[in-house]
């Protein structure tokens, strides 16, 4: 039986999230002394995302209970979505280059390859933790965490479906995809704070980046306003507004997609969720064409980022620290599976002198999907949160297809 959490109350979590927020920020912000030294090294997102993960720790909370997450990835990511996107400058992002559409992709085939890879690494020292037979077998459980770090929630029900994993041992690989896709992430936040070092190892050309962060800066610069009331109320009726329309319109999208089997490769198409993220993004575009845009010099990235980071401290509810080494197998599995994930993106950004930003958002486009792939790439600008949700939604699309492939090499990779 579960451990209870002591605070049930929704409205007591919140305020605990809500005060851990405010206490990064407030000391973040003092840049001499213990707490600027302290930042220098640890991200403020970082420690945004592993507060939460203590409290759900320690037992004062728990995502499973609280509706706390299911609100902000439903109501506030799409909202913060249209608010960051208003002020796009879709030129610029192309002209980012073809870069951020490699590291993508290298990010899809880390984790192809990088399941067989763990799964016969791991069978030379134990090989029961990689054995089963018919439904038990571990590779139709891995299968599981091919279609969610590779698309999302859809694509990893999608290979349930497909691959039939005894639902009674589906919870080790949920916890597997947690822990391992967790401490990936935090990883990666930690290296946002050191991300000039990286770039420079990696001899890395971020001049486009810059060119489109600068553009966008100067823009705000020049429309930049004390927000009136005025402007709050509108800017919030737009992101709600929106966030109505992509609930609407994806109730009727996923409606009409609802035909196709859950063991398709296009089963994506019938996940509320991907058209959710995907209409509300579009909006954001389209009002970026219009005077709305105008509404970022009223700080309206400013407040798509306080949604986005209640979004990342819901996040960090879901992880529980003592958990990571409750199944040793399967997490070594998970970190051996994300290492060559990693490795790949490292060797290939070496390669082509892709800047940190590319290999962060593109693993975490795959990884994370829209719930993280903007949170981190906002972390290295507001301006840059659209490439994050962009490369997310195509995570989506071709989700199943490469967790088909990566399971079918999967299974010889067991029989061998």
């Amino acid at each position: 039986m579960e451990n209870t959490p002591y605070f049930t109350n929704d409205a007591i979590v919140f305020g605990l999230i809500a005060l851990a927020l405010a206490f990064v920020f407030y000391t973040s912000s003092k840049k001499t002394g213990f707490w600027g030294k302290f930042y220098g090294i640890v991200p403020a997102l970082l420690l945004c995302y592993l507060i939460p993960a203590i409290f759900n720790s320690l037992g004062l909370i728990d995502a499973e209970s609280s509706q706390l997450y299911y609100v902000a990835s439903r109501y506030l990511l799409p909202a913060s979505l249209v608010l960051m996107t208003l002020s796009i400058d879709l030129k610029a992002i192309v002209n980012l280059g073809p870069k951020a559409l490699i590291m993508f992709f290298t990010g899809t085939i880390g984790i192809v390859i990088g399941g067989p890879l763990a799964i016969l690494l791991i069978s030379s020292v134990s090989p029961e933790t990689v054995g089963g037979a018919g439904p038990d077998a571990i590779w139709r459980g891995l299968s599981t965490l091919a279609g969610s770090w590779i698309g999302g929630g859809a694509n990893q029900a999608a290979m349930l479906e497909i691959y039939k994993y005894n639902p009674e041992k589906y919870g080790g690989m949920v916890l597997v995809d947690i822990v391992v896709a967790n401490v990936w992430m935090a990883i990666i936040l930690l290296g946002i704070g050191k991300s000039n070092r990286i770039d420079k190892w990696l001899n890395a050309d971020n001049s486009a980046i810059e060119v489109l962060k600068e553009r966008v800066s100067t823009f705000a610069e020049g429309v930049k306003r004390n927000p009136t009331l005025s402007d709050l109320m509108v800017m919030l009726g737009l992101a709600f507004g929106a966030v109505g329309i992509a609930h609407w319109g994806a109730g009727g999208m996923s409606a009409l997609f609802s035909d196709i089997p859950k063991d398709s490769a296009l089963a994506s198409f019938g996940s509320t969720f991907f058209w959710m993220v995907t209409i509300a993004t579009a909006i954001g575009i389209l009002l970026s064409f219009t005077k709305a845009k105008n509404y970022e010099g009223a700080g309206a990235s400013k407040i798509g980022s306080v949604f986005i980071y209640i979004l990342v401290a819901s996040i960090g509810m879901k992880m529980d620290l003592t958990t990571i080494f409750e199944n040793p197998g399967l997490i070594a599995i998970g970190f051996v599976w994300m290492g060559i994930h990693a490795g790949l993106l490292i060797l290939v950004a070496k390669l082509i002198r892709a800047p940190f930003f590319f290999l962060a958002v593109g693993s975490q486009a795959n990884v994370g999907g829209a719930a993280s792939a903007p949170i981190v790439a906002a972390e290295f600008h507001p301006s840059l949160a659209s490439v994050g949700v962009l490369l997310a939604v195509f995570g989506y699309v071709v989700g199943t297809y490469g967790a088909i492939l990566c399971t079918i090499l999967m299974e010889m990779a067991a029989a061998g």
